[in-house]
């Protein structure tokens, strides 16, 4: 008797078990709309390293400490990089690395925004751009902000508030500009 009540017990609190688990059968559509409407994201990523590549061969790299993924949003879907973020793009030969405290990138219109001590380095052509914040077209390689920035080449070191540039900081457009500027053209006194 006491074999058949202790069968009987562990039978009954397996079948509970077993209810529970198929009684919780929400779809993917039911917990991406849950967490949306909570404002959560769909992923976590800790100590991300991610490579891009492109033919075989690398194209980018992103390295952050922390990502969140809201790719579960339908009108705005973004990552969120709370803990910094760099990013390291290879051109043939041409390497440009951008670091920023913080970060946002949104997938559809390809558009991110960096914040917080942002360092854009081309490492080919020795030149920096700091600033506070910078805004990224990567449809168009073009890098714009109306923050104060210091844009460094060799030859030059220019001050100013408001930007434009290619995303290899050649072919700048700089804004209320100040600082020592080296040109080739030479002036006539007529």
């Amino acid at each position: 008797m006491k074999k058949i009540n202790k069968i009987l017990k562990k039978s009954i609190a397996v079948l509970c078990v077993t209810v529970v688990l198929f009684s919780c059968s929400n779809s993917t559509k039911e917990v991406r709309d849950f967490l949306v409407s909570k404002n959560l994201p769909i992923g976590i990523s800790k100590n991300a390293y991610h490579v891009y590549k492109d033919s075989g061969r690398i194209t980018s790299k992103i390295i952050t400490p922390l990502m969140y993924d809201f790719s579960n949003r339908s009108e705005h879907p973004y990552s969120e990089f709370p803990e910094g973020i760099k990013i390291i793009n290879i051109e043939g030969k041409d390497s440009v690395t951008i670091i920023g405290d913080y970060a946002l990138s949104y997938s559809k219109t390809l558009i991110s925004e960096i914040e917080g001590n942002v360092v854009v380095i081309n490492h080919t052509d020795k030149s920096k751009l700091e600033t506070d914040q910078l805004f990224w077209d990567q449809n168009t390689n073009y890098f714009f902000s109306e923050k104060p920035f210091t844009l460094t080449t060799l030859k030059d070191t220019i001050y100013g508030v408001g930007f434009e540039c290619k995303e290899d900081l050649s072919k700048h457009l700089a804004k209320k500009a100040t600082g020592r500027l080296e040109t080739s053209e030479e002036f006539k006194d007529e």
